[in-house]
């Protein structure tokens, strides 16, 4: 039976139900009259409008809020160890002590004995898409903002009880969501989002339908009038929409430098912009003191973005030797995904299969090369199309376990992940550390009941084997 406590009272129609008052009423008609392209923002926006002053008078008037969390082990993301006998003192947002002395719990702290399970940094998904994660790309064609919109607040708040605290979204609709979760109004993870992926012609994530080709003047697609893709192909066009995703808020840009599984007529093979365009690209994101992850799965493809200056690489599942030392000495971060069947990409169908088998092939190659090279890597998911592929996102975390210890695997996953987020520099929207349990580190915690470094699967059941997630100090979950 679902009981919902008097923080969420405010969601249904009891007595002191909000929804029937004049000022919601008025509000209401607004989103009625809001455009297809303003839906999605025009919702959250106008829930945190009348949620944040609220939230800020509660915030100024409570006491401070401290959780103990007390026999416990803890797992050490930069040495990759563990160790017992630890407790944690949380307060509000922060983790104020890691304590091996069992000191007593401050007055007025809520104590959570963990039964001597391991505390881990919440997890980091470094390649997530959180407004396209859980709905079928034929619901997204269609461009119903409302069933969209449903379909990314239940699969953000499942994507926070599978114990990922947070994502860096490359690519979608996302600001106005992330402030609906930040605010406190969705539960979610943090996200670091790109916005809009920018793409060519014919590039990944140009999803025109025929009859929005050719373009009419300069008027914009489905897609993009959503904001999941930027179609350009002239620099001051591209410059432009990397200026607008960064006004939006965007923390990294995401660009497309090769075709890629899911557009069903882009040829994996392709390549996209040119090593001039990306050039120009990079210097406006440099002008913004971030950086650029680059769509490529070729080596063509992902050598023209290492000689244009780009540090960060989604994929490259077929790439050759040659190219994978290019990255190592260029000091590129690999952000990558162990794909390793078709049950890791079930939404996939016709020549998206076809493609994806391609990729099966290359990621074992590409995780040799990363590990005999050097190269920094970060772990993604890159879940998509699918509400039963989510759980899959745990799952593709433990694939690690082919080519590194648990150990290993579980640093990428936190400490790892959270040194390329740090790439974001002054566009990062977190103050404080994450990807690490240490004095001043943002609370973003997850107890698990046994030692994954010593039974990785114990991260593919997290219904099960996760009994405490906390994020920025709030309890989301709690079976102890």
């Amino acid at each position: 039976m679902l009981r919902i406590g008097s923080k969420y009272r405010h969601l249904v129609h009891d007595a002191g139900c909000g929804c029937l008052t004049p000022d919601l009423q008025r509000a209401a008609h607004r989103l009625e009259a809001l455009s297809r392209r303003g839906l999605l923002s025009g919702l959250a926006a106008t829930a945190i409008a009348g949620a944040i002053p609220a939230r800020g008078i509660a915030q100024t008037q409570a006491k401070p809020i401290k959780t103990l969390l007390t026999n416990a082990r803890l797992f050490d993301s930069k040495a990759g160890t563990v160790v017992g006998n630890v407790q944690v003192l949380v307060i509000d947002h922060q983790i104020a002590y890691v304590d091996r002395t069992r000191a007593p719990a401050p007055e007025g702290t809520t104590v959570i004995d963990c039964r001597d399970g391991v505390i881990i940094p919440g997890l980091i998904d470094a390649h997530w898409h959180t407004i396209f994660a859980a709905v079928p790309l034929n619901q997204l064609l269609g461009g119903d903002p409302g069933i969209i919109f449903a379909a990314s607040t239940a699969e953000a708040q499942r994507t926070l009880m599978r114990g990922f605290t947070t994502v860096r979204d490359l690519g979608g609709p996302v600001f106005s969501f992330k402030q609906a979760i930040d605010a406190g109004i969705v539960p979610g993870p943090r996200i670091y989002p790109s916005g809009a992926m920018i793409t060519t012609s014919g590039g990944h994530g140009d999803l025109r339908l025929p009859n929005e080709i050719p373009r009419d003047g300069g008027k914009l697609s489905g897609s993009e009038l959503m904001g999941g893709a930027a179609v350009v192909d002239a620099v001051g066009d591209l410059r432009l929409r990397i200026r607008e995703q960064l006004l939006r808020g965007a923390s990294q840009i995401k660009i497309v430098g090769s075709g890629g599984v899911s557009s069903p007529r882009s040829p994996l093979d392709m390549t996209t912009f040119s090593e001039e365009d990306l050039r120009h690209a990079v210097g406006v994101v440099a002008d913004w003191n971030t950086y650029i992850a680059v769509h490529a799965y070729t080596p063509r493809a992902v050598q023209r973005a290492l000689r244009a200056g780009i540090s960060c690489i989604e994929h490259a599942h077929l790439i050759d030797e040659e190219t994978a030392i290019m990255i190592a000495e260029k000091g590129a971060w690999l952000s990558t995904q162990p794909f390793l069947t078709m049950a890791d990409a079930a939404s996939q169908s016709g020549v998206g299969a076809e493609r994806a088998e391609q990729i099966f092939k290359g990621t074992p190659a590409l995780y040799q090369y990363a590990r005999k090279l050097g190269i920094k890597t970060a772990w993604g998911s890159d879940v998509l199309f699918s509400p039963e592929l989510g759980p899959r996102q745990n799952v593709m975390l433990t694939h690690l376990g082919n080519w590194y210890s648990n150990a290993e695997a579980l640093q990428m996953a936190t400490y790892g992940n959270a040194q390329l987020l740090a790439l974001s520099n002054l566009r990062n929207p977190y103050a404080g550390k994450l990807g690490v349990i240490e004095n001043g580190a943002l609370a973003d915690l997850v107890v698990v009941n046994g030692n994954p470094v010593e039974n990785l699967a114990l991260i593919e059941d997290p219904q099960k084997n996760f009994s405490l997630i906390m994020k920025d100090g709030h309890v989301h979950k709690n079976t102890l």
